[in-house]
């Protein structure tokens, strides 16, 4: 499951296989309803490894997700509600809305990608390797992974080694493949925790901005090029 890099390096390769019975990964240019894209995206996936694992030593990039079933959507109807929880209770019979869905049944997928530690870690990256294999083995995790939403809960195991990805190829258009955290006083949408040249971490706010990129299924196999990786690191650098 695990490759390890030579003695020094701050980068190792992971893999992990997950699925469940139903998957929603939100299309952005969807606004009111619910339309999936085909397969988990890169930001999602990440969510699931930070579910199994998580420190703030290191990040997770995804480098390939191989689809071992056919992709299978169909529609339901879902309660929902059109404001979020505040401070102040809701009635739900007043703000319950009916809305359409377009997900995604029995899903399973391989996912591999590179622990990076950051510049500021002294530590090697063998153990957290380590530590993630151990949890994958044992089946621990923080919280429960999720595929796209809370409800659709996701199951983990380590890859046999012998998964094909199922022989289907899709253009899919512009995928979501992070989100970039600016610091900006003015305008203070969110609060994220940063860490500075001196390693030393403090609270900002500001405002996320997506980053995209053109994603196509080949055989079973979505790949996210690393140079997006690269802007997304440089779009954070400009703005911290």
């Amino acid at each position: 499951m695990i490759e390890r890099e030579r003695p020094g390096n701050k980068k190792g390769q992971i893999s992990v296989k997950v699925g469940g019975d139903f998957a929603c990964f939100s299309r952005p240019e969807f606004k009111v309803e619910r339309v999936t894209y085909p397969v988990i995206t890169p930001s999602a996936a990440r969510g699931v490894l930070e579910a199994i694992f998580w420190r703030p030593e290191f990040r997770y990039e995804i480098r390939e997700i191989q689809v071992l079933k056919p992709i299978r959507e169909f529609s339901i109807i879902r309660n929902e509600i059109s404001e979020r929880q505040r401070s102040t209770p809701i009635v739900v019979e007043k703000m319950r809305q009916q809305r359409t869905s377009l997900i995604l049944k029995d899903v399973e997928y391989v996912i591999f990608a590179d622990m990076v530690l950051s510049k500021h870690t002294e530590n090697h990256v063998a153990k957290y390797l380590s530590q993630f294999e151990r949890r994958v083995e044992r089946g621990s995790c923080y919280m429960r992974p999720c595929l796209g939403t809370r409800e659709f809960a996701a199951w983990f195991e380590a890859p046999s080694g012998h998964e094909e990805p199922y022989p289907e190829s899709r253009h899919i258009g512009t995928m979501l493949l992070d989100i970039a955290f600016k610091e900006d006083t003015e305008r203070e949408e969110v609060k994220f925790l940063r860490r500075d040249s001196a390693g030393e971490t403090r609270q900002v706010s500001g405002y996320a901005e997506p980053v995209f990129f053109n994603a196509k299924i080949e055989s079973g196999v979505l790949k996210i090029p690393k140079d997006k990786y690269i802007d997304l690191y440089e779009l954070e650098a400009k703005n911290a």
